[in-house]
């Protein structure tokens, strides 16, 4: 939250900071933005940072083009090797440098926690573009827009696949979704179940969570189903990864007799977890998904900076 008497939002760091009203505000905000109904040039001569020590090619440019469509720039670091983190600077040391340069700071960092700890030594607002297996609100705001654009958020039932125990996205979303009353199914592979203390947390927040053994054995009762990709760069080791890469895969088969309005949602990159086949059904909609990374930044950025 911001100072009071200043802005609405300073950062944007995890959707545990976030009231409903807040998530609503701001769907309602990237409607508008997707809908071209705003006047030109809202952060015109406005200077943000994109500061990516991780790989990214959906979250980064479509902050970019965000920005540029509100008539602002941005300056960038794409990886760890191109700042001076590599000579020993710490990262609160490279926020202080870096905040007096610009009017906000999108930061994308492997460690959980880093967005929290830029916003501690940041002098101008900080945006959580993911923070390891931590959170990723951004995403969060445009899986919920996607969804909010087919059917209401309330009560539905939404079920999450794949790598629940490392998967920020899988985070993020459950515990926006949270705020909407949803039965919450959860499907993992051995091993990579949602963390204990967030499913405690989601139950403690009053909601249903119900625990699957497979894919098929839910995906009739669904109106949502998020999938997510098995991450090998969240593995301590490689043979963790091949212990359960290429353990579950939606096909045009699997889709038989679902309800006519599902939805198959993919944070992306996918690595097989869904036959491109499926790509071509009504019920892929990860493509709409990645588009209203746009509109949903867009708004996250005036946000902070109007």
């Amino acid at each position: 939250r911001a100072p009071e008497g200043s802005r609405t939002m300073y950062h944007i760091i995890s959707i545990r900071d976030f009231e409903r009203e807040d998530l609503d505000h701001l769907l309602d905000r990237a409607e508008v933005f997707e809908t071209g109904r705003y006047p030109p040039g809202l952060l015109k001569d406005r200077l943000v940072a994109l500061l990516f020590f991780e790989p990214s090619t959906r979250t980064r440019m479509s902050f970019a083009a965000a920005l540029a469509r509100l008539g602002g720039q941005s300056i960038s670091v794409d990886s760890v090797e191109a700042s001076s983190i590599v000579k020993g600077e710490t990262l609160a040391d490279t926020i202080r440098v870096v905040s007096g340069y610009v009017d906000a700071i999108v930061l994308r960092h492997p460690k959980e926690g880093a967005a929290r700890l830029a916003a501690e030594f940041s002098s101008v607002p900080v945006i959580n573009a993911g923070d390891g297996a931590g959170q990723h609100p951004s995403q969060t705001l445009l899986d919920l827009y996607t969804i909010r654009k087919s059917m209401p958020l309330d009560g539905i039932d939404a079920g999450l696949l794949g790598d629940l125990r490392y998967g920020r996205t899988a985070h993020s979303l459950a515990l926006a979704l949270s705020l909407y009353g949803v039965t919450l199914h959860t499907i993992a592979p051995t091993g990579l179940e949602m963390p204990v203390n967030i499913a405690v947390e989601l139950r403690e927040r009053g909601v249903e969570v119900v625990e699957h053994a497979s894919v098929e054995e839910a995906i009739r009762e669904l109106d949502v189903l998020y999938v997510t990709r098995i991450q090998r760069e969240r593995f301590p080791d490689t043979a963790s990864y091949y212990n359960v890469a290429s353990s579950y895969r939606i096909t045009t088969q699997l889709l038989e007799g679902v309800r006519d309005h599902l939805m198959i949602l993919h944070p992306l990159p996918r690595a097989g977890e869904i036959d491109p086949a499926v790509d071509r059904t009504p019920y892929a909609r990860y493509f709409e998904q990645a588009r209203n990374g746009v509109p949903v930044r867009m708004a996250l950025l005036h946000e902070v900076m109007r």
